[in-house]
């Protein structure tokens, strides 16, 4: 006889008694021992063991095996059914094959006219069918517990039955009634059983490695994580989580959430999506997503991200984006100069660097503030982050506030979609420098002072600030003493920005280093011109081709400070590189030359200026120059004078006093 084996190949087989599936065949009386007579089959395939008790007994020694219950139960009729409701692992029932009741059936009848077939639960339909096809008379009867069978069995020997057909427990008490009694199962239905237990112990088993793997995966997440079905009755949580809402994981499932941690309603967000929440007293980021099954939302999945971790995390993605973005490209070597002044400068830059305290850096347009400010950047422990810079005069009142704070999507007719973040932002982790910070109107003045602060910005259209770790570097050529005075520039923010403080000297107060700064520009205009290349090839070359014209470089007293040198030594390189040495020339600059391409250096009033003025004079002198611009450009309307410069007719007039006094 070929035996069921067959479908299970040996080499699929397990080796380790202690990882075949265990299976427990539940039967008393003739069940028992066709049981043992089968077993041995499944010898090397399966963990075997026949239980000779049935119904709460059974389940009594199942719940006593703990971790060595069985992963299936086989078992026939009431017993099984009585199982299949009450025990917590899969039962496989034993089911008659019409071959065993018609073989059964043919016994009884050899030795009895009168015949009974008596079956656990109603009689199939398809075994009457086949009764009546083939003309066998046979009574049907049923029941549903051992008391019903044992009454049952009692009314048909009453009603002159002389055989019954059925289970061990059937067939035991016609036995007993005096009876005769033919066992309804063969080995072929207890074997096919076996086999079904077989495929559902590899299956169960399968299912509860995913479940671990999946449950392993949960308790190594950073989030707290919990699934629930569509009743909101746990069926997973990991111990994140649990620890968290202080509940036990063991006991969780199965349970209502909301009935083990009734605090956490109001942290739930109503609708999928993300949302924040507070559970006792920790700030959460909630997810909540449909928890599929067979195509359809069977329940949900929620995720509790700590809110610190998401700005942890959007704190290191906003520097890493940014970090190409803004970068600084001078450092302090780039700061040419010998005087006593510029020495200062640098002992304050290096110091400075490493303090996170805001800098003031006061100089007029050009003596080099920006490089002052990205030099103290290098030498910061800020150095591998963003260093942004913007000028606060270059750009109109809502489009300053715009880029430096950020918004919303939606905030103001043309927002970009999805919103922007300001460049208050963009400096998270590094330096913000603000050019020209007294230009910045007085409203952005006070949003200013609250970053500074509190270290959060607020973006237009949102209510939600955002924490940044920044360095405010400021830089002005105005005194802003006197913006405090006239009421143009906040007394609070003056204070808060003049913690450490730079001033850097203007070009005419050092003129020692005038020439070697001079032809160092000159140097550098040459890398960038071919044709100057070969003719100027390091400093030394530089200045013996400004030797002839230093004079008249000396004495300008460069109101425009670095960058009004750089642009006359742009001239100059411009003008050498046409100059065509193969035809006897020597390519040295002559004053004629000069006086044609930087005729300002010769003007009288360049010669006559003071040799040094004080900061506040320095500052004056160029008030009084946009004043007089002011008036030209409106035609000397003073009231358009005073909407265009931000200040009041009094202190107008009082400015322009001091503008005739500076003439």
């Amino acid at each position: 006889m070929i035996q069921a084996a067959s479908r299970y190949p040996l080499s699929t087989q397990p080796t380790d008694p202690s990882q075949r599936p265990r299976i427990w065949a539940v039967g008393i009386s003739r069940l028992r021992d066709l049981f043992f007579d089968i077993s041995g089959e499944y010898d090397g395939r399966a963990n075997l063991r026949v239980v000779s008790v049935g119904f709460e007994e059974a389940v009594r020694e199942i719940v006593a095996a703990g971790e060595a219950r069985p992963d299936v139960v086989v078992a026939g009729g009431s017993n099984g059914a009585y199982l299949k409701t009450r025990a917590t692992v899969p039962v496989v029932q034993i089911n008659p094959t019409g071959f065993d009741v018609m073989h059964a059936l043919a016994r009884a009848r050899r030795d009895a006219a009168s015949v009974a077939l008596v079956t656990h639960g109603e009689t199939p339909e398809e075994v009457r069918r086949f009764t009546a096809a083939y003309g066998i008379d046979v009574v049907f009867a049923s029941y549903q517990s051992a008391q019903d069978a044992e009454s049952c069995v009692l009314d048909l020997r009453d009603r002159g039955v002389e055989a019954v057909v059925g289970p061990g427990l059937v067939t035991d008490l016609a036995a007993r009634a005096g009876m005769a009694a033919v066992f309804l199962y063969s080995r072929a239905s207890v074997r096919a059983a076996f086999d079904t237990a077989l495929d559902v112990a590899q299956a169960t088993r399968g299912e509860a490695v995913r479940r671990q793997r999946l449950d392993n995966l949960l308790q190594h997440m950073r989030d707290g994580v919990v699934a629930l079905d569509a009743q909101g009755r746990v069926e997973a949580i990991n111990q994140r989580l649990a620890t968290v809402l202080g509940i036990d994981t063991a006991n969780a499932v199965g349970r209502p959430l909301i009935e083990l941690a009734p605090d956490i309603a109001d942290a739930l967000p109503d609708a999928d999506g993300d949302a924040p929440g507070s559970v006792r007293g920790v700030s959460y980021v909630v997810h909540r997503g449909p928890l599929a099954g067979n195509g359809a939302a069977a329940g949900t999945v929620l995720t509790f991200q700590e809110s610190r971790a998401v700005e942890r995390l959007d704190r290191t993605l906003r520097s890493r984006q940014r970090a190409q973005q803004f970068t600084a490209r001078y450092r302090l070597d780039d700061l040419v100069g010998e005087c006593a002044q510029i020495e200062r400068v640098r002992t304050l830059v290096r110091r400075y660097a490493k303090s996170d305290a805001t800098v003031l850096i006061l100089g007029e347009s050009g003596t080099g503030k920006e490089m002052v400010a990205q030099s103290m950047h290098h030498l910061s422990a800020r150095r591998d982050f963003a260093f942004v810079a913007i000028n606060c005069g270059a750009f109109p009142e809502a489009l300053l506030e715009s880029e430096l704070f950020g918004y919303e999507e939606g905030a103001f007719t043309g927002a970009r979609k999805g919103g922007k973040a300001g460049l208050i932002e963009a400096a998270h982790r590094g330096t913000l420098f603000l050019d020209e910070i007294g230009e910045m109107p007085l409203p952005l003045q006070s949003r200013l002072l609250r970053v500074l602060q509190e270290r959060e910005v607020v973006r237009l259209g949102s209510t939600e600030p955002t924490r940044v770790d920044i360095r405010v570097v400021a830089a002005t050529h105005r005194a802003l003493t006197e913006g405090v005075e006239a009421g143009t520039f906040r007394a609070d923010l003056f204070y808060r920005l003049n913690i450490l403080s730079i001033a850097l000297p203007p070009l005419r107060e050092r003129p020692a280093d005038l020439m070697p700064l001079a032809s160092e520009l000159l140097l550098q205009a040459a890398r960038r011109e071919s044709r100057l290349a070969a003719r100027i090839r390091n400093a030394n070359d530089a200045a013996r081709v400004l030797d002839g014209i230093s004079d008249p470089l000396r004495r300008y007293t460069w109101p425009g400070n670095v960058r009004e040198l750089q642009n006359v030594i742009e001239r100059i390189a411009v003008e050498l590189a046409d100059v065509d040495t193969d035809d006897g020339g020597d390519g040295a600059l002559t004053r004629d030359v000069l006086r044609t391409i930087a005729p300002e250096l010769f003007e009288p009033f360049a010669r006559g200026q003071k040799e040094a003025l004080t900061l506040r004079e320095r500052s004056r002198h160029v008030e009084a120059d946009e004043i007089r611009a002011a008036l030209a450009a409106c035609s000397g309307d003073r009231d358009a004078v005073c909407k265009a410069l931000g200040i009041s007719k009094t202190t107008l007039w009082r400015k322009l006093n001091a503008a005739h006094q500076t003439q």
